[in-house]
């Protein structure tokens, strides 16, 4: 398929809640998995980061999350239960704002539940950095972006200033 322009910050899309993928559409949206996985690949050859994207970051408004560490995941409908009481402080970094990263809080731990390619229910027990990747996407898909999760106004710095964060 394609490398897809990634919406900035600031564009309306990014602040909606996604609609459910429905059993009948997982065949029609390989294309968009592809292109996830595309232009996934795509921005870790600029920028040398991303783990996932998700679905409303290309402008497609479905409950859909690529992930690939060491081999491609693809979350439909992914729910977020279970979340820790303790929380873990990162600067977060997003492919909506490139250049910036935000200090922000999440949960330590997690489980997320979801169907797969095939349809079926998955569960996966997720912890700290896996665990925070997920709570940042699965934020893309009800329209919050990690600006809006940052800890205080002091909270934001440029990305080549990155050295010099605590």
């Amino acid at each position: 398929m394609a490398v897809k322009q990634v919406l900035l910050l600031g564009h309306p899309k990014l602040y909606e809640v996604c609609e459910p993928v429905r059993p009948d559409e997982v065949e029609g949206l390989e294309p968009v998995v592809q292109d996830l996985h595309d232009t996934l690949f795509d921005f870790r050859a600029k920028y040398g980061v991303g783990r996932a994207i998700a679905a409303p970051q290309i402008g497609v408004m479905k409950r859909l999350v690529y992930m690939y560490i060491s081999s491609p995941t693809v979350f439909f409908n992914p729910v977020l239960d279970q979340q820790s009481q303790e929380m873990i402080t990162m600067w977060d970094d997003c492919m909506c704002f490139p250049d910036l990263v935000v200090k922000v809080q999440r949960h330590k731990e997690c489980r997320i539940t979801f169907r797969d390619q095939d349809w079926q229910e998955q569960t996966m027990f997720l912890e700290k950095d896996l665990s925070e990747l997920l709570q940042h996407e699965c934020d893309h898909l009800d329209g919050v972006l990690a600006v809006s999760r940052a800890i205080d106004a002091q909270s934001f710095a440029l990305r080549s200033q990155v050295e010099f964060l605590d």
